[in-house]
């Protein structure tokens, strides 16, 4: 058994440094169990396997082990737990109902295959590494690859016998599964038009590029009290969600000192959402890493490990305020005082999904496109790179909104790409409603959910094309297969959240409880939920026509739909 790993704080450079025995508070008191307070001793389960043994450990025991012994093989504390390290879960069986999800035991839910992720720090993908995602979907995973709304590409059907294969082909293009999933540092979100965009305050790529080689795969910071989401953009379009991210970037020109970024921390959804919140510090782009590691630090060392579900920054955040975070950051882990800066401006663009064409800083333009919530396949991702090549560009982007971007191409290239791209149902200029869908994985594969979603969300996406074709306000709908918010329901214009219902004839279906007027960027806050108001799948693309009818009908002028929502009746909402 490993020893309980000792609090330490990263140094300006990256690199660990130890405090002071003297320093630590070491007391019987289980508290909340932070490390920072002398609180070591495991106190949940997950704890227990993380003090056991790192989770990056496991990719040996994968290579050796599991992949020439099978499923049966692996330990279940490797199988539901420190295989989360290199982006695996285990899949949901086939053919069990959303009304067993909580009843069943985990062995009971688990199929013998694995969704694996991808980690796609910045959208950022070349040629070469899509076609490679699409080979290792082709060979392995029987053709599923999702678009996700952290950037990542996500299989399904994956054997733990290929594995190791799946390894040797992502990373001879420079990919990675490492921490994609697990108590670690996830994939750092990116603008998708990082570097290129005319409009761009500045470009965060270098700060997301070092937060990679400092932190990622690093066991200073592999067992932290839960997941670590981060994200750095330089764009006013405010394009990376960052106010639900643990820590986030966001650009801002500083009066005195120019371009840089402003810091937010304790953003996060799930059950007990909050959005993140501004230190009021302006950080330099040379010291987003530094920084970074100071609050990633901080989560380590103070971040709550006794209650599972108190074990987000958020948490932490919340508890102690702005300013002691602020003084905590500075004094325990940088050593120096932050610059205090400006606030992003709100962003004027209605959409920040960049879809559409739009022209390049050096003349040239990028194209961004809209698959239906997120699905696509190894086959359609192999044909976007030819789109690519043949078109002139080696440089793609994946999005926060399960959308994608190919970047490079000449003005006189765009019309032909277009064609292509909307030759495989990839539209260019999407409806509302194509283009504001997101779902989550959903019953098909996912061991929490309770109810279906992708498909949900490909038919209502067809549903209100046809009723209500000249429906032109930005919207987004935001589907999830259970209460855990992956699709982001809370933040979403109408947020889905699935569950069982009751419908007309006493019968408990598959449905959802509605959110509404939720939002992020413009505006940001949580949607509104109506006493009682929930819907059946069945009933779902009627309960949208009739709420989107009622608010064409009602609304003021220029009023956007969340705003129309606040204000209008329960009655109306129903």
């Amino acid at each position: 058994m490993a020893p309980t790993p000792e609090p330490v704080e990263p140094s300006v450079a990256g690199a660990p440094v130890r405090r002071p025995a003297a320093a630590r508070k070491v007391t019987r008191h289980r508290g909340e169990g932070q490390w920072g307070m002398g609180h070591y001793t495991p106190l949940n389960a997950n704890e227990q396997f993380k003090k056991d043994d790192d989770g990056l450990n496991v990719r040996t025991r994968i290579e050796t082990i599991y992949a020439h012994r099978g499923f049966d093989s692996i330990d279940p504390a490797d199988l539901r737990g420190r295989m989360r390290w290199w982006g695996l879960y285990t899949q949901r069986k086939e053919g069990i109902d959303g009304g067993k999800t909580a009843i069943l035991e985990p062995h009971e839910l688990d199929a013998e295959f694995f969704m694996l992720r991808v980690r796609i720090d910045g959208g950022r993908l070349t040629v070469a590494q899509l076609k490679a995602i699409s080979e290792v979907s082709e060979l392995y995973g029987r053709g599923t690859a999702d678009l996700t709304d952290r950037q990542n590409v996500q299989y399904h059907w994956i054997r733990i016998e290929d594995v190791p294969s799946i390894w040797q082909k992502l990373e001879a293009v420079g990919l990675s599964t490492t921490e994609a999933c697990g108590d670690t540092p996830r994939v750092i979100l990116g603008s998708p038009v990082a570097g290129i965009a005319q409009d761009e305050i500045i470009d965060g790529t270098p700060a997301i590029e070092e937060i990679q080689r400092r932190f990622i795969g690093n066991k200073e910071f592999s067992n932290l009290p839960r997941k670590f989401k981060s994200a750095v953009s330089g764009s006013p379009q405010l394009d990376v969600a960052h106010e639900i991210n643990d820590v986030a970037f966001v650009g801002v020109v500083h009066p005195e000192h120019g371009p840089g970024f402003d810091l937010w921390v304790g953003g996060g959804l799930s059950t007990n959402p909050k959005l993140g919140v501004r230190l009021g510090a302006w950080v330099p782009l040379d010291e987003v890493a530094d920084v970074y590691g100071g609050v990633i630090g901080i989560f380590r060392d103070y971040g709550y490990r006794r209650l599972r579900n108190r074990a987000r920054l958020k948490f932490l955040v919340a508890d102690w305020g702005v300013e002691k975070f602020r003084q905590v950051l500075e004094d325990e882990y940088l050593q120096r005082k932050l610059v205090d800066g400006p606030a992003p401006a709100e962003p004027v663009a209605r959409w920040r999904d960049h879809v559409g064409v739009h022209r390049q800083k050096d003349g040239r333009f990028y194209v961004g496109f809209a698959p239906r919530v997120g699905r696509v396949s190894g086959k359609v991702l192999g044909q976007i790179a030819d789109l690519a090549a043949e078109h002139g560009s080696d440089r793609l982007r994946t999005t926060a909104e399960q959308k994608m971007l190919i970047l490079d191409v000449a003005e006189d290239r765009v019309d032909s790409l277009v064609a292509g791209l909307e030759a495989l149902d990839l539209q260019v200029k999407p409806s509302p409603f194509r283009r504001g869908t997101m779902a989550c994985t959903g019953i098909e594969y996912c061991k929490l959910a309770i109810v279906e979603t992708k498909e949900r969300g490909r038919t209502l996406i067809d549903e209100l094309e046809q009723r209500l074709p000249d429906f032109d306000e930005p919207l987004t709908i935001n589907i999830n297969g259970c209460p855990n918010a992956c699709a982001r329901i809370q933040v979403a214009d109408i947020g889905l959240k699935g569950q069982l219902v009751t419908d007309d004839n006493g019968e408990q279906v598959e449905g959802f409880q509605v959110h509404l007027g939720g939002a992020l960027g413009l505006e940001a806050g949580f949607g509104r939920k109506v006493r009682g108001l929930k819907v059946t799948k069945d009933g779902l693309p009627d309960y949208v026509e009739r709420l989107l009818t009622r608010y064409r009908a009602e609304r003021n002028e220029g009023e956007r739909f969340a705003q129309w929502t606040a204000r209008a009746s329960e009655e109306e909402l129903s």
